[in-house]
């Protein structure tokens, strides 16, 4: 029976099949000892279906099984997983003894082997955590050297990912993304194991997010989804992606699909608590934050910290949303300049940038559009690109350059839609129709306020849509009624009129959606602000007090 059950165990093991490669080793485990190639498979296949108790203790055996069998090799090996694992789950005091007896076993064998490299790997790590890019990317390139010159795939592919987060780190954008792409064929080859394959991905897309490269970010998520549908019982690397799939489906306007995939991140990641589970309810804060659900973002964000992840710059732009500027203002500066290396900057420069703008503090606004203007100089994404000639449009824009800012704010509109972020080009819109509004091109003004306000209402994104109700309630921007006309006419904009003309044509929401191009729902919406400014109840008084007060 237990021969058998080690066949069928070593089969799934080699089909991926993780659960039933699990469940078959644990009973086999319970009738006979394993030999330490099988205990490994047990660790590895409990540590992706999210065993991690007994992958720890598999490892565990595993190790001192080789130890007791004079293979000092394999034993550091498993030393150095069970230690790698355990610092990747927070429990540092535990992985760091394990790390160390694996770096104590190297040198008191004198082993000239390639778990040197792996022990590389651990120091690069802390270096980048204390803010040492320069030493992290020392000795990635290391461990990188030693895999090339003892054949590991999976330690190449660990150094190439290291010394390409070092990089970007030290504000290199082109080099350390060239480095992730490097590592990442190797994963995509299928030339590393699986739990190499798995920290890559999660790893190489979250940089790829922080540094703003949304088109790699995309791309590999993609990459990774596709991965974890291979591979039936994964645990640890499918709830980050989703949570990766959540952060493209917002930028993308998605917010429903992201909210939905970001909830089940959260419960895939809880049970038991998975490192990342602070990723998951940082990203539900951002998505409620939009669309103005304020309290619940907070809550969220609150766990996000909780869980070890950073809730800024999140929590200072809810605070801006809430209007509590000096409040935002504060906390951006303070992550700001807690920030270490310029990997961490660049998450944070667009939203410092915005609140510098909100409280009128021009000069570090300035200086933060120009950091941004940096980082894209060195090989920063369009993403970055995007955000730097915005900031640059609404700092002339706020100083009273209105001519000057349409360039840079067009240019920002232009890369926004050719990355398909919906609403960040809509926020733009509005940066626009405040310029035009300055110059007198009332038509455009108008034109752009539309159009943001359609996607604003196709997202529901209640903060936005409150801030654009407010710029239209500026007479400047009010529709110039005919002589004799009442005052209820005054606020209906561009957008309304289109609506209330095709209203009095006798045609039906549908219809007037489909000629607008926009969804039945934002015409139910364009009515009801019309009957509301009319001071009407239905289309038929809306029609008459149109044609009455020649509003058509």
């Amino acid at each position: 029976m237990t021969t058998e059950l080690l066949e069928r165990a070593r089969a799934a093991f080699a089909a991926r099949s993780w659960q039933d490669a699990y469940d078959d080793l644990r009973r086999a485990r319970l009738t006979a000892s394993l030999e330490p190639t099988d205990l490994q498979r047990l660790a590895t296949a409990a540590y992706l279906t999210g065993h991690d108790a007994e992958s720890t203790d598999a490892w565990s055996q595993a190790h001192h099984a080789w130890h007791e069998r004079g293979d000092a090799e394999r034993a550091v090996r498993c030393a150095f997983w069970l230690g790698f694992a355990l610092v990747q789950r927070g429990e540092m005091a535990q992985g760091g003894g394990w790390l160390a007896r694996a770096a104590r076993m190297v040198q008191q064998h004198e082993l000239d082997t390639v778990e040197r490299g792996y022990l590389l790997v651990p120091e690069g790590l802390m270096a980048i955590g204390a803010g040492e890019p320069a030493t992290a990317l020392e000795r990635f390139a290391q461990a990188d050297s030693l895999a090339r010159r003892f054949g590991d795939r999976d330690l190449a592919a660990l150094g190439t990912l290291g010394q390409g987060e070092a990089l970007l780190r030290m504000g290199r954008m082109a080099e350390g993304l060239r480095l992730f792409d490097e590592a990442m064929v190797a994963v995509t080859a299928g030339e590393t194991s699986p739990m190499i394959s798995g920290l890559v991905y999660c790893a190489v897309i979250d940089g790829c997010q922080h540094v703003f490269d949304l088109r790699r970010a995309r791309e590999w998520t993609a990459a990774l989804d596709r991965w974890c549908d291979q591979q039936p019982g994964l645990v640890p690397y499918r709830g980050q992606c989703l949570v990766h799939r959540a952060q493209v489906l917002q930028l993308r306007g998605k917010w429903a699909e992201a909210i939905a995939e970001v909830e089940r991140a959260r419960e895939r990641l809880s049970d038991p608590p998975h490192p990342a589970v602070g990723m998951a309810h940082y990203q539900l804060g951002e998505l409620q934050r939009l669309r103005g659900e304020l309290p619940r973002a907070e809550a969220a964000y609150r766990q996000a910290h909780a869980a070890g992840r950073e809730p800024q710059p999140g929590m200072a732009l809810l605070r801006l949303a809430e209007g509590r500027a000096e409040t935002a203002a504060a906390a951006i500066e303070s992550a700001l300049d807690a920030a270490g290396d310029r990997m961490s900057r660049a998450q944070l420069l667009p939203a410092y940038a915005e609140i510098m703008l909100a409280v009128g503090r021009l000069d570090r606004a300035r200086a933060a559009a120009d950091e941004l203007v940096e980082l894209v100089e060195a090989g920063g994404a369009t993403m970055l690109g995007a955000f730097a000639s915005q900031t640059r449009g609404a700092l002339l824009l706020a100083g009273g350059d209105a001519r000057a800012a349409l360039g840079p704010l067009r240019a920002a509109l232009d890369a926004w839609q050719e990355l398909d972020a919906p609403y960040e080009a809509a926020q733009v819109r509005v940066l626009l129709a405040g310029a035009c509004r300055q110059l007198g091109d009332r038509d455009r003004a108008e034109l752009e306020c539309d159009a943001a306000r359609d996607t604003f209402e196709q997202l529901g994104a209640a903060p936005a849509l409150a801030q654009l109700d407010r710029l239209l309630a500026d007479d400047s921007l009010d529709v110039t009624e005919p002589s004799g006309s009442s005052g209820r006419g005054r606020l209906v904009t561009g957008r309304e009129r289109q609506v209330l003309r095709l209203v009095a044509a006798g045609r039906t929401n549908r219809a007037i959606a489909s000629e607008l191009t926009i969804s039945e729902k934002t015409v139910e919406r364009h009515l009801g602000n019309i009957f509301t400014k009319l001071g009407v109840s239905n289309r038929t008084a809306a029609t008459a007090h149109a044609y009455e007060h020649g509003l058509l």
